[in-house]
C-alpha cells in the first residue's frame, strides 16, 4: 500500500522546526571545534573540522527528523484535536479493511478535518536555551582565537653571524621549547638558543621570526627530510619529536645571497637502564645456620628517571649433591619503597613455602624495569646465594675422628651447564645479540671452571694447586684413604730407613709418607680411567670454545659427551701406580762444545695474519685532496650508513661533509672534515719486532751453543 500524502504534508512543518532547532544548537559547537583546530594546527585543520562537523550535523538532524512519521502523526492528532474522538487512525486506514461502522466514523472525522486547518502538532519550545548556547559558543570561540598562543614563550634575539642585506630575509628572534616525555617527570623548559641537549623522545618546538618576511622557510636537516616551518600569525613555528640526534640549519627562501647559515645540533640523552645492587645480605654467598627457616633479602634499584613500583623476584632452589641436583624455579612479585629514582625491594624467604628442605642452595635474583614508555627497560640484578651445608659426618675412632666432610666449592655441574644451554636456546622471544653472547660466554666460563677442576687430576695447571679429592662418587673413600696413613691400613710396610741426608725428598717421603712399597708411588688413575677423563676434558674444551663464540647449539653435543664420560669416570675405581719421570733423549757428548747446529730447527716464530681492515675510510681520506672530491664525499656518506659505528661523533662528521659540499673551496672546512674522519680510521696492528742480535760477545756466545 502506497504512503498517504497527507502524512508528509502534515508533518513537514514539524520537521522543518526540528531542523532549525538542531542547527541552532549544534552549529555553534561545530564553530568552537573548528576554532580549536585552527589554534592548534592552522587554517587547514579548522576548515576540515568545520566541513566534517557540518556533514555530521546534517546526518544527525536527518535521522532525528525521521521520527515524525505516521504513528507520531496519529498520536499528535488525537492529542490536539478533541473533535476527532481518538479515531485519527481511521483517516489513514485502507477503506476496504474497515467495517460499516468504521466507515461511518471515518466520514464524520474526515469532514471535521476538512472543515478546520491542522494546528501545530509539536509542543512549543522557548528560545532561551538556543540563545544561551549561541552566546556561550561565541564567547568560547572569541576566547580561543584571542587567547595568547604562547603565554610563557618570549623570543630572544638571534645571532646567526650572516651579513645584513637589504631585502634579504634574516632570522631576528627565536625560541626553543622542550617538552620531555611524561615518564621522565621533568617540566617543560624554554631555551633561547637553537642548540640543546634533550631527553630522547622529547617534543621540540621552534618559534622563529624573520625580517623581512620570507615566502617560505624550512629547517634543513643533514641526512634527513627537511622540517617545514608553518606561518602562525607573525611567527614561523615547527614541531619535531627528538628520538635521535638532529643536525640542522634555518633556511629561508630568498636568503641565499647572505650566505650559508650555521649548523645547529639537538643532542638526545638516552634513557639508561636501571641499576640493581644487593643491600642484604652483605656477601653474595651466605651460609645458613642449622634450623634456620627463613632469611630476609633486600635489593636497591636506581634509575636516572624512575624505577617501576613493582619488580619480579626470581628464585631458583637447587637441592641435592654432585650431578644429582634438582632445580625448581619460582617467580614472586615484590613492591618497592622509597623515592621513584631509588627504590628498595625487600622479601622474607620462607624455606618451607619454597620447598627448601634438603641441603642445597637458594639463588635469588631481582628483575626490575623502569617507567619508560612505550617499551620499559628490564634488567636482571646480581644473584644472592643462600646455602644450607650438608650435615656433619658421624665421628669415628682414631684419625678418622679428625676428618670432616668439607663443603665443596660452588660451581656449576655438567648437567646444569647442559640445562642452562638448552634454556638459552629455547628462550622466546630470542634475546638481543649482545645479551645472547654475554649469557653464552657466562655459561662458557662455568664450563671452564668445571674443566679446570677435573683437569687437576691430569696434571694440568689451575692456578690454585691440585687437590687430592676428585669430584666423583668415591670421593669420601679416597679422602679417607689419603688422610688415614696409619700402620694398620692393610699393607705391609717396611721399617723406615735411617736418614741418608738432610732434605732428601725420597728420605722425607719414605719416613713420613705413605708410599705403598715404592718410594715414587702416588695416587693416580689407571690408564683406562685416565683416557676416559681425557676424553671428557677434550669435550669440555670443545663445549667451552663454542659457548665462548656465542654458538650454544654447537656446544650441546660436546657437553652431552662430556657428561657421559664423567659418569664413566665416577663409576671407576682408583688404583696406585708408580710415578714415572719424563723420558728425555740421551745427551750426545761427542757434539758438545763443537758448534755443530746442523740438526737444530728454525726458531723463528711464524707471523699471524692480522684482522682485515676496512680500507674505505683511508681511501676517502686520501681522496679529499684529489680532483674527485665530490665522489669521495658521496662514498663517505654511503659508508656512514653501513660502517660508521666506529665514529665517535657522527653528527660532527655529517656537518663537516655538508659544509664542504656547500663551500668546496674552503680549506678550513676540508681540514675539519679530515680531522673528523681521522678518528674513524682503524689503528694499525702492531708488528713483530726482531730481537736485538746483541754485540760481538753475545753473538759469539750464541754461535757456540749446540
Amino acid at each position: 500500500m502506497s504512503a498517504d500524502p497527507r502524512v508528509a504534508l502534515w508533518t513537514r512543518p514539524t520537521r522543518l522546526r526540528a531542523w532549525r532547532r538542531d542547527a541552532a544548537t549544534s552549529v555553534p559547537l561545530v564553530i568552537v571545534l573548528a576554532a580549536i583546530g585552527w589554534r592548534l594546527s592552522g587554517p587547514a585543520t579548522a576548515v576540515t573540522l568545520l566541513i566534517v562537523g557540518l556533514v555530521a550535523l546534517a546526518t544527525v538532524a536527518h535521522l532525528r527528523a525521521r521520527r515524525f512519521d505516521r504513528r507520531w502523526l496519529i498520536a499528535a492528532l488525537d492529542a490536539t484535536r478533541r473533535d476527532l474522538e481518538d479515531s485519527s487512525d481511521l483517516l489513514f486506514a485502507d477503506p476496504a479493511t474497515l467495517t460499516p461502522l468504521q466507515r461511518v466514523q471515518r466520514g464524520r472525522i474526515a469532514a471535521r478535518v476538512d472543515a478546520a486547518s491542522i494546528p501545530a502538532l509539536d509542543a512549543p519550545r522557548g528560545l532561551w536555551p538556543i540563545a544561551a548556547i549561541m552566546c556561550a559558543s561565541l564567547t568560547a570561540t572569541a576566547a580561543i582565537l584571542l587567547w595568547p598562543q604562547h603565554p610563557g614563550a618570549s623570543l630572544v634575539p638571534a645571532r646567526e653571524g650572516l651579513p645584513v642585506l637589504p631585502g634579504v630575509p634574516r632570522l631576528t628572534a627565536l625560541a626553543l621549547e622542550v617538552a620531555p616525555p611524561a615518564y621522565t617527570g621533568l617540566p617543560p623548559r624554554l631555551l633561547g638558543t637553537l642548540d640543546a641537549r634533550v631527553p630522547a623522545g622529547s617534543r621540540v618546538r621552534w618559534t622563529l621570526r624573520f625580517m623581512p618576511e620570507p615566502r617560505g622557510a624550512v629547517l634543513a636537516t643533514v641526512g634527513r627530510p627537511a622540517i617545514p616551518l608553518v606561518r602562525d600569525r607573525g611567527d614561523w613555528v615547527a614541531s619535531h619529536r627528538a628520538d635521535t640526534p638532529l643536525l640542522y640549519r634555518v633556511a629561508a627562501m630568498g636568503a641565499e645571497r647572505a650566505g650559508v647559515p650555521p649548523l645547529h645540533r639537538i643532542n638526545t640523552i638516552a634513557d639508561r637502564p636501571p641499576q640493581v645492587r644487593v643491600a642484604m645480605p652483605r656477601t653474595p654467598l651466605t651460609l645458613l645456620t642449622p634450623g634456620q627457616r627463613s632469611a630476609p633479602i633486600a635489593f636497591v634499584a636506581t634509575d636516572d628517571y624512575a624505577v617501576s613500583a613493582t619488580a619480579r623476584l626470581r628464585i631458583v632452589v637447587a637441592q641435592g649433591e654432585g650431578e644429582n641436583v634438582r632445580f625448581f624455579q619460582r617467580m614472586l612479585t615484590v613492591s618497592g619503597s622509597g623515592a621513584p629514582r631509588e627504590r628498595r625491594f625487600t622479601a622474607q624467604l620462607n624455606f618451607a613455602a619454597l620447598g627448601f628442605v634438603e641441603p642445597g642452595d637458594i639463588v635469588a635474583q631481582l628483575i626490575v624495569s623502569d617507567t619508560r614508555t612505550p617499551s620499559p627497560q628490564e634488567v636482571r640484578g646480581p644473584s644472592i646465594i643462600l646455602r644450607r651445608p650438608p650435615a656433619v659426618a658421624a665421628q669415628g675412632g682414631g684419625l678418622e675422628a679428625m676428618t670432616r666432610r668439607v663443603m665443596p666449592a660452588y660451581f656449576r655441574s655438567q648437567r646444569q651447564i647442559i640445562i642452562d644451554t638448552e634454556a638459552l636456546l629455547n628462550e622466546r622471544p630470542r634475546p638481543p645479540a649482545d645479551r645472547f653472547l654475554s649469557r653464552s660466554d657466562a655459561i662458557g666460563a662455568d664450563q671452564r671452571l668445571l674443566r679446570m677442576r677435573y683437569g687437576q687430576f691430569m696434571g694440568e695447571e689451575t692456578g690454585g694447586g691440585a687437590t687430592n679429592v676428585m669430584p666423583t662418587n668415591d670421593e669420601e673413600e679416597g679422602a679417607a684413604h689419603a688422610t688415614a696413613a696409619a700402620p694398620t691400613d692393610g699393607h705391609d710396610h717396611a721399617e723406615p730407613a735411617p736418614a741418608a741426608g738432610f732434605g732428601a725428598a725420597e728420605d722425607v717421603t719414605a719416613e713420613y709418607g705413605h708410599t705403598h712399597d715404592e718410594s715414587e708411588a702416588a695416587t693416580l688413575l689407571d690408564p683406562g680411567t685416565r683416557a676416559t677423563l681425557r676424553q671428557a676434558l677434550d669435550n669440555m674444551w670443545q663445549s667451552e670454545r663454542a659457548l665462548r663464540q656465542g654458538d650454544p647449539k654447537a656446544a650441546l653435543p660436546y657437553a652431552y659427551k662430556a657428561l657421559r664420560f664423567i659418569k664413566q669416570v665416577q663409576q671407576a675405581t682408583r688404583i696406585f701406580l708408580a710415578r714415572t719421570g719424563s723420558d728425555l733423549p740421551a745427551v750426545d757428548l761427542a757434539r758438545r762444545m763443537t758448534g755443530d747446529r746442523g740438526a737444530m730447527g728454525n726458531r723463528m716464530l711464524p707471523t699471524a695474519a692480522a684482522d682485515p681492515i676496512d680500507p674505505t675510510p683511508a681511501a676517502i681520506w686520501r681522496a679529499l685532496d684529489g680532483p674527485r672530491r665530490d665522489a669521495a664525499l658521496d662514498a663517505l656518506t654511503r659508508w656512514m650508513r653501513t660502517g660508521g659505528s666506529r665514529i665517535p661523533d657522527p653528527l660532527a662528521l655529517a656537518g663537516a661533509i655538508d659544509t664542504l659540499r656547500r663551500q668546496p673551496d674552503c680549506t678550513r672546512c676540508r681540514d675539519a672534515l679530515r680531522s673528523a674522519l681521522w678518528q674513524a680510521l682503524p689503528r694499525p696492528a702492531p708488528g713483530l719486532a726482531r730481537r736485538n742480535a746483541g754485540d760481538a760477545v753475545a753473538r759469539r756466545y750464541l754461535d757456540a751453543l749446540p
